[in-house]
């Protein structure tokens, strides 16, 4: 329904402005979430006080029938739709759904083979290309050589997860023994499938039983939060080489990576509307949005995403308190991770190989790749060359004798 009533307001957008500007491919789409009538005529629709003519009581009688066989269809449509969906997916295991049926992909943007994948877990991820969860979650898979598709989402119509009752990315879809199992939130994505890797004798289902969902309001907001998310299930025993202080270490910068570094960005790719129109082609490129889109929706996403996300990139900025030239902000955070690489003395946060802090680093930059801010932020810090060591590492899966063993 929500998907209906955004094509409904496209709809009322597109009859109603200009398009005067189709050969610049340059359309300024507004009032996208506002309810109206605008489309129609209202002149056509109206008569003057002479005109009408009374109508008598068959028609009326005819024409009271007729309304209440559409909304009574309507009704029962809703019913059976409702119906249909208890049937595919297990209402009770809340976000992280299991579903009787694979959940549709309309159109897979591409396929990520892996040899050495024997898991059979068929992972699908849901994805919408800059944002920097679904990129943490992609050098993840990528690092340990994981195989899996990757769907597109369209941060506007966001069809592609209409199936789900979460919709924001990432989302993972992981084949199990009963089903196919929804997997959300990032870092809830990354340690259960890295718990599944230091213990191969526990189920993708059961490992999921230690990442419970409470809701909770918080000025007058109701919120869902997901327990344990950045904690590894690892049983009695510590992985190979990894001390306990190891493993606190690591899950501490992944939380600083959600929820610091990440702040950071969005005020930054989109500090001008210069820099967040090019963001958004290079998003458009980078995604392979002419191959997976209509090019008529490939241009609302690239100038209305641009649009809105340069006034959300003020609004975080206010929010999260950064300086006026958020440069410096983006500067300082990214000093302070290597300020702590440089004590640690070693190649990657992790040591000789990346652990899940440095994926979860690298994932929020790589996300900005493309953009001027990280342009900026090479030439205005020491990042290159961790940044490049962890390209490689990504690149040559050298986390692939992990999942080797599995």
């Amino acid at each position: 329904m929500v998907s209906a009533s955004i094509t409904r307001n496209f709809i009322s957008v597109l009859n109603s402005a200009s398009l005067s500007c189709n050969k610049q491919k340059l359309v300024v789409y507004s009032g996208l979430r506002k309810q109206s009538n605008t489309w129609f005529d209202q002149k056509a629709y109206s008569t003057k006080d002479g005109d009408q003519k009374k109508s008598s009581p068959l028609k009326i009688g005819f024409a009271t029938l007729l309304g209440g066989t559409v909304i009574g269809g309507f009704f029962a449509y809703n019913e059976i739709q409702k119906k249909n969906k208890i049937k595919v997916a297990n209402p009770g295991s809340g976000l992280q759904s299991l579903f009787v049926d694979e959940p549709p992909k309309d159109k897979v943007a591409r396929k990520i083979c892996s040899p050495i994948d024997k898991t059979g877990l068929k992972l699908v991820l849901y994805q919408y290309q800059p944002c920097p969860f679904c990129t943490k979650v992609r050098a993840f898979l990528d690092y340990y050589g994981f195989a899996y598709e990757v769907v597109e989402v369209n941060p506007v119509m966001r069809t592609e997860v209409k199936w789900s009752n979460y919709k924001k990315v990432p989302i993972v879809i992981a084949k199990v023994a009963d089903g196919y199992q929804q997997l959300v939130d990032s870092s809830l994505i990354i340690s259960v499938l890295q718990s599944l890797l230091y213990d191969k004798n526990m189920k993708l289902e059961d490992l999921l039983k230690f990442y419970p969902m409470v809701e909770f309001v918080e000025d007058g907001t109701k919120n869902t939060e997901i327990m344990n998310k950045y904690f590894l299930m690892l049983q009695d025993s510590l992985p190979k080489g990894k001390t306990k202080e190891d493993i606190v270490e690591e899950r501490k910068w992944r939380r600083w990576a959600d929820s610091t570094l990440v702040h950071q960005l969005s005020p930054n790719v989109y500090r001008t509307w210069e820099e967040a129109l090019q963001a958004f082609k290079y998003f458009s490129m980078a995604g392979d949005w002419e191959n997976i889109f209509p090019d008529w929706q490939r241009q609302i996403v690239i100038y209305v995403g641009a649009l809105a996300m340069y006034f959300v990139g003020k609004r975080l900025k206010k929010r999260h308190n950064l300086r006026d030239d958020v440069r410096q902000s983006l500067y300082e955070e990214v000093n302070i991770w290597l300020k702590a690489l440089q004590k640690k003395g070693t190649p990657f946060m992790g040591g000789n190989a990346p652990d899940l802090g440095d994926l979860a680093v690298y994932g929020c930059l790589n996300s900005i790749e493309g953009c001027k801010a990280f342009q900026d932020l090479l030439v205005n810090t020491k990042i290159r060359h961790w940044y490049e060591n962890m390209r490689n590492a990504i690149g040559h899966r050298q986390g692939q004798a992990l999942l080797a063993e599995y």
